[in-house]
């Protein structure tokens, strides 16, 4: 066959191929434009939402900085000469009851999965109001909540504080698991050395030779961190035969 015939059939070829594709578009066309405008709806739907998720984090963290400026708020009555800027108090229960209503209500009004950190935070948030309220069932059930949140730095505090209201309510071994816990997954919101201290403090009068061993443990694995080192030492000096 001579390089003329190869390259007919070549263009044949290419020309069989054109037409065919022409026939499957033609008798296809709907399902196809159908699909395209799928294509085009969902990547503008991926886009807008997107945008959509952006404003939500963004109002979540305007309204967080009002509920945290609540909670931080001034207690007392202002001095004559002019108190502190901000909102203010009479009583810290009445300011923790406020920012309590607060942070609820930035936890009730977003509700994308997984939630922006700021709802993260608000819902931690809300476990520590309860919990300085005296409402320790509240704030175990808060806190447990939060504890389990997509952040790991915001999880980490929820269990910690979580951990202090079970050794608040007696239950220490469930709350020794957690500080063991943050112990072995430690974070930058909850060091190591910060877990295992307050694992000794929760001993210390209940069961201070338990105590004394996770001081010690502390001391011993601190040893090159003064303020740590220098912590312990104190610790353990005032505590109990």
């Amino acid at each position: 066959m001579d390089s003329r015939t190869r390259h007919q059939l070549k263009q044949d070829e290419f020309r069989d191929s054109l037409v065919k594709v022409e026939e499957y578009f033609r008798e296809h066309y709907k399902e196809i434009i159908n699909v395209s405008i799928i294509v085009i709806v969902v990547v503008g739907l991926a886009g807008g939402l997107k945008y959509y998720t952006d404003r939500q984090a963004a109002a979540a963290n305007a309204d967080l900085g009002e509920a945290l400026a609540t909670f931080r708020a001034y207690v007392g009555q202002p001095s004559p000469e002019g108190g502190p800027g901000g909102p203010s108090f009479a009583t810290a229960q009445e300011k923790y009851k406020k920012a309590l209503q607060e942070f609820d209500a930035i936890v009730a009004k977003y509700k994308m999965i997984p939630r922006p950190k700021a709802v993260e935070i608000a819902l931690y948030q809300a476990g520590v109001c309860q919990s300085l309220l005296g409402d320790n069932a509240g704030a175990v059930r808060t806190l447990t909540e939060a504890s389990q949140e997509h952040d790991a730095e915001v999880g980490s505090l929820a269990k910690f504080a979580l951990a202090g209201e079970l050794a608040k309510a007696g239950n220490l071994p469930e709350a020794e698991k957690l500080y063991d816990q943050l112990a072995d997954h430690p974070t930058l919101t909850v060091p190591k050395a910060t877990a295992l201290l307050a694992l000794a403090d929760a001993y210390r009068e209940s069961q201070p030779a338990k105590a004394r061993e996770v001081y010690e443990r502390v001391e011993k694995e601190f040893a090159s961190n003064a303020p740590v080192a220098e912590a312990v030492k104190q610790d353990i000096a005032t505590l109990a035969p």
